[in-house]
């Protein structure tokens, strides 16, 4: 799929705008992806900023796939991240995890043990990622909804935000 005129004019303004910087191609990166309506960097973006900032796209997949921030596959309208940090394992991110899961009818973990998660839900409405630690500690369990930290979480809490979301959202 090619990248749209709009796409390509965006992409331009900010390059130019992040040129010299220190972190200039983390910075295009993170206003790329913000700036697309699923929040997510396409291949053919990738390969678009590669030849204009004439950075081997090898190394933007680097970049892309070592930092959390940045999705390869399109996301949900609302993103709910729950940490799995020590200190939140042991106050019940695992729990919230799982009841969340249900509530939003995704699949249960994989055997693999990973912690590493990210999953949308197939009406792209929910996105669910798990970081390994907020560096919040003291608040633990952390969840993070739609880029606000909220400490001390518990799954009644946590319904109570999905709740929101899903009346916010049929405004």
């Amino acid at each position: 799929m090619a990248l749209s005129l709009e796409e390509q004019s965006f992409a331009d303004r900010t390059i130019t705008a992040h040129a010299g910087r220190p972190g200039a191609l983390l910075g295009i990166l993170e206003r790329v992806q913000e700036h697309h309506p699923h929040k997510f960097l396409s291949s053919e973006i990738l390969e678009y900023v590669a030849a204009k900032t004439d950075v081997p796209l090898s190394q933007l997949y680097s970049v892309v796939t070592f930092y959390a921030l940045f999705n390869l596959e399109p996301q949900g309208d609302h993103t709910i991240c729950i940490c799995r940090g020590t200190a939140c394992h042991t106050r019940g991110s695992r729990s919230l995890l799982q009841r969340l899961r249900l509530e939003l009818g995704l699949p249960e973990e994989s055997e693999d043990g990973a912690d590493k998660l990210c999953m949308t839900t197939p009406d792209r409405k929910y996105s669910l990622r798990t970081v390994a630690c907020f560096g919040q500690c003291a608040l633990a369990p952390v969840v993070e909804v739609d880029h606000a930290i909220f400490g001390h979480m518990n799954e009644q809490t946590l319904h109570r935000e999905v709740e929101h979301l899903t009346k916010e959202k049929k405004k």
